[in-house]
């Protein structure tokens, strides 16, 4: 009964949002991101602009002369700390949208580039610095656009938080202490926080520098770069392939958070990559409406049967359960599923035999069907269906090339289970191919269910 109330209330969010779209646009996280980027030019003028000599009196003048990179340096960093609020709000209230994805690095990155230009303008900062700090985000939105086109979306790195956030700290120094009041107060110790500031710049510099590497080391196999670092400089796998992840929209999803750090001047070049992500996005899109249309199908199927659902799911890694899981109420029918990427997983949950994972491969319809009857009996459920491919972009053999994936269905019958195989071969990026996967074992599904119908 909970989870009956819940998908209702889950059912009337939704719906209420769908009446009123502007409920997905003004979100309080996307609220807090555009005031970011609007208060952006009230920190230029505070920083840049004569304004203490607008005050009449000269004494007040003088003393806000004094104190204005201070006001400016506060705007800053209230600025810098409402990217961590809107990430909270966004999240805490699920209310993570496409608009947000796209504003939220874009408000990081004018901010960060409006304070460099600024501090440049003043002569506090050499351009040389605010060039590399911007070519990299130019350089590193491109490897994400690249990235995208062919259906990956490039891991986030703890070397570019480290990075933002030194560069944060190193910009609020040298707006600090080009202040009259700090020279002043600290006297003879600015030689101190000079080479405070020059320090932390200096390693911003770095972290901005090992953070690029970063990206172009992860970046190697799509632009067939002979780097053989796959992993990056921590060892953080190179890329999680596009799809759903929990977010509507899939591939869609990760064409807009890449296009979200792209320059809005193209080369053309870089136009006949945004035409293609816009294929990509579109083929993604018709390939999520076929899923919705299977998969409310498959839970009203089963609803009307009495039949319990599962799935195993190996190359798609969990996207058949989320297409179930996006029908309203299909908790009544879909109990779970079991995402055995790896081997062991198959063997040690599934039941699956190491040794037809040896003889047979781990994409055959040996391994298809008994990962099929480990889901029937681990979620004990009167149907199942489980999925293991090659989605490459590597992977592949002679024998069993990329877009080969291997589809078993089990069921009760008379106190037996029986199980089945079938392999379709797809083509397409390595995105459009767990798609097309995801949509067949949901064909698959549905037509076993229709036999009963």
């Amino acid at each position: 009964m909970a989870n009956k109330q819940v998908d209702k209330q889950t059912k009337a969010q939704a719906e209420a949002q769908a009446h009123n779209p502007y409920q997905q646009i003004f979100t309080p996280a996307n609220i807090v991101t555009m005031l970011r980027i609007a208060f952006v030019p009230a920190f230029v003028v505070l920083i840049l602009a004569p304004w203490p000599s607008w005050v009449p009196d000269i004494s007040a003048s003088s003393a806000l002369q004094m104190v204005k990179p201070l006001i400016a340096a506060i705007i800053f960093a209230l600025l810098a700390f409402s990217d961590s609020v809107d990430g909270y709000l966004a999240r805490s209230r699920n209310e993570v949208t496409t608009l947000g994805k796209f504003l939220d690095p874009l408000a990081d990155k004018i901010l960060v580039t409006a304070a460099l230009l600024a501090l440049v303008e003043l002569g506090d900062l050499p351009a040389w610095i605010a060039l590399v700090i911007i070519a990299r985000e130019f350089l590193v939105s491109g490897l994400r656009m690249v990235a995208s086109v062919e259906g990956f979306v490039i891991a986030a790195s703890p070397l570019g938080k480290i990075k933002t956030v030194l560069q944060i700290v190193a910009l609020l120094l040298f707006i600090v202490k080009g202040s009259t009041f700090v020279s002043t107060f600290v006297g003879s110790w600015m030689w101190l926080v000079n080479t405070v500031s020059w320090f932390v710049m200096a390693v911003a510099l770095l972290f901005t520098l090992l953070s690029l590497v970063d990206y172009f080391m992860k970046s190697s196999e799509v632009l067939g770069l002979p780097l053989n670092g796959s992993q990056g400089i921590l060892g953080i796998p190179s890329r999680l392939a596009a799809g759903r992840n929990g977010t509507k929209g899939g591939s869609a999803a990760a064409v807009v958070a890449a296009a979200a750090e792209t320059p809005q001047t193209f080369e053309t070049s870089e136009i006949s990559q945004v035409t293609e992500a816009a294929r990509f996005t579109e083929a993604a899109q018709v390939a999520e409406a076929a899923q919705v249309t299977e998969a409310t199908r498959v839970i009203e199927l089963a609803r009307a049967q009495g039949r319990t659902l599962g799935t195993a799911e190996s190359c798609t890694g969990g996207l058949v359960a989320a297409a179930l899981t996006e029908v309203p109420c299909a908790s009544e029918v879909f109990c779970g599923t079991v995402v055995s990427y790896a081997n062991e997983v198959k063997a040690s949950v599934l039941d699956v035999s190491s040794d037809v994972i040896k003889s047979e491969g781990a994409v055959s319809a040996q391994v298809a069907e008994a990962m099929a009857r480990g889901a029937l009996v681990a979620l004990d459920v009167s149907l199942s269906v489980s999925v293991t491919g090659i989605a490459g972009p590597t992977g592949g053999s002679k024998e069993k090339p990329v877009g080969t994936v291997w589809f078993g269905l089990a069921q009760r019958s008379g106190g037996e289970v029986a199980a089945c195989s079938e392999v379709h071969h797809f083509s397409g990026t390595r995105s459009e191919v767990r798609a097309q996967a995801t949509t067949q074992a949901l064909k698959i599904l549905a037509k076993k269910l229709c036999e009963r119908d």
